[in-house]
């Protein structure tokens, strides 16, 4: 295991710079590592976070906005990311009959199937932490939770 001064071949100016790079750079390396498996499925992060928030909702109709307080990335670009899966028919768009300004997504069977076989990778992605044990991984899960507190 490299530490963080060897994979980026740096040193910091403390211990708080040095965490926070670390964090940044794991979080890239987290992120390629499940790239391998969304891009098969020609899907970006986004594509499949979005997705995931619609199935999440069990076949109830969402709007952007719920979509939006949901993703990982809070990006403003949410309904051009929607409009890709309306196009490549994982998501359904229909007019809210009470404001028609407002559109309810749903996610189509196209893209149910397409997050079950994606599923089928779950241990896979879930291997990527298996050198913590519970107990680290209950700690990792508080800390990274206490540094987003001022959310």
């Amino acid at each position: 295991m490299k530490t963080i001064e060897e994979a980026i071949k740096s040193r910091f100016r403390n211990d708080r710079h040095k965490a926070i790079v670390n964090l940044l750079y794991t979080a890239k390396f987290m992120e390629s590592k499940i790239e391998c498996f969304i891009k098969k499925h020609d899907l970006t992060h986004q594509q499949f976070n979005i997705l995931r928030i619609v199935r999440g909702a069990h076949g109830k109709p969402v709007s952007l906005k719920y979509i939006k307080e949901r993703m990982l990335d809070k990006m403003p670009d949410a309904s051009r990311i929607v409009d890709k899966l309306y196009n490549k028919e994982l998501l359904k768009r229909v007019e809210c009959p009470e404001d028609r300004r407002s559109v309810d997504i749903t996610i189509t069977q196209k893209g149910l199937d397409l997050l079950a076989d994606i599923d089928k990778y779950a241990s896979e992605m879930d291997a990527m932490l298996s050198i913590l044990d519970e107990k680290q991984l209950k700690t990792l899960n508080n800390l990274l939770d206490t540094l987003r507190a001022e959310e």
